[in-house]
Order: C-alpha cells, then sequence, then structure tokens
C-alpha cells in the first residue's frame, strides 16, 4: 500500500471512529508496523495543517478532532443548537431508542422513515444517547440511553417507562408485519 493511501485509511478510519483510537489498534487495523503509523500520522499531520481538522495525539492515542482554529466558531455553533428544543424528530428517536432497546442509526431510520444523522448527533451532543459499538457488525454501532437521559425522566430501567410492555410489543409487531428488519430495507430512500 503506498504511503498516500495509508494516510487516506488512517484518516477514514480515526473519522469513523469519532473518537480517540490506541495507536497499536489503528496500526493492526491498517496493517503497518508502528514505525510506520508514526511516519503516516506525521505525514497526515502536516496534510490537514490550515483546514478545520487537526490530528490530536499522545504516546498511546490518535483522534481527530476540530482544529484550534475553529473551535471558537464551532464552540458558538454547537452552542446555539444545544439551546435549541430537542423537537419532535429528536422526541422519536428517543422514544424508539428507550422503548426498542440499542438499535443502530439504520433501524432507527426505517421505523422514522426518514434519515437522522443529524439528530442522533444532537442528542449525542447533549448526553442523552451514547453510541457503542455493535457487538453483532463491527462496521456500525448502536445507540442506547444514557443514565443521565434516564435520571431526567425519572426512571432507574427502561422498564419503568409508561406502557413499557404494549409499546414494545407494537414496535416489534411493526418490525415483523414490514418483514424482518434487514440493512438493505433501511437503506431505502424516503
Amino acid at each position: 500500500m503506498s504511503d498516500r493511501d495509508l494516510r487516506a485509511e488512517a484518516e477514514a478510519l480515526l473519522f469513523v471512529e469519532g473518537g480517540t483510537l490506541t495507536r497499536t489498534k489503528l496500526a493492526s487495523l491498517l496493517g503497518c508496523s508502528a514505525t510506520e503509523l508514526a511516519a503516516t500520522l506525521g505525514a497526515l499531520r502536516t496534510q490537514l495543517e490550515g483546514r478545520g481538522l487537526a490530528l490530536i495525539e499522545t504516546d498511546s492515542e490518535v483522534a481527530l478532532a476540530v482544529a484550534k482554529k475553529q473551535s471558537e466558531r464551532v464552540k458558538e455553533i454547537l452552542k446555539r443548537e444545544l439551546e435549541r428544543e430537542i423537537g419532535d424528530a429528536g422526541l422519536e428517536v428517543l422514544g424508539i431508542v428507550l422503548y426498542r432497546g440499542p438499535s443502530t442509526r439504520a433501524q432507527i431510520d426505517y421505523i422514522r422513515g426518514v434519515n437522522t444523522s443529524s439528530t442522533l448527533r444532537n442528542l449525542l451532543a447533549r448526553g442523552l444517547l451514547e453510541r457503542v459499538g455493535n457487538p453483532d457488525d463491527a462496521r456500525e454501532y448502536l445507540y442506547r440511553p444514557t443514565a443521565l437521559l434516564l435520571a431526567h425522566l425519572g426512571i432507574s430501567a427502561r422498564q419503568e417507562l409508561p406502557e413499557y410492555g404494549s409499546i414494545t410489543a407494537e414496535l416489534a409487531s411493526f418490525e415483523s408485519a414490514s418483514g424482518s428488519f434487514t440493512e438493505e430495507n433501511a437503506g431505502r430512500d424516503t
């Protein structure tokens, strides 16, 4: 693999992760040595100079983050976004995740019938949902309610939600009637 391809793959993996990756894991994913990784990250850092993203490195971890020059403006924009109400879309997504349980974005999109990327980003930023790895498919994440959300609702477990049994049964019935959930069904344009 060329240096350019290795750098592009490292950038893509760090972007998709959305957080930190250990140097060991990143080297393993890229199939390169620690020395090759160091050179790749150095080239990526240089490539990102003057752009909206920056490479953040510690002795053991690496991440992509908003560049220092853009960070204040991004904070202002996010603050304005977080001051707005969650809205119906946010409430629907929270309802799905609370009653259905941990769900992929594709599953949430399928149930709602629309793309929920920006809504999920908003709920993650507010600390109401968390994104965790999917043990069944490493290519995607699961979204699940946080303890903060449950505390805000005044409950200690999802099962304490109003009409939990009947709503979860209706959701299961919907998914069953729509045919078993598949990523192909979820990927349809709506």
